[in-house]
């Protein structure tokens, strides 16, 4: 995959909030921490299934 696109997806993410750290823009290439695919993952699932608020 070129530069170009691992950009793109990484500033899409960035724009969406499932990642937070701008510092991944210089990294695309290195390996992610278990950690950090993690809190990938329950960002996404927070952003599609929030938390139940009440009305109230």
């Amino acid at each position: 995959m070129d530069q170009a696109r691992k950009l793109e997806i990484v500033k899409k993410a960035m724009t969406e909030g499932i990642i937070n750290d701008p510092q991944w823009l210089n990294k695309l290439d290195e390996p992610m921490p278990v950690w950090a695919v993690m809190e990938l993952f329950l960002n996404l699932i927070e952003k599609l299934d929030p938390p139940y608020e009440s009305y109230d």
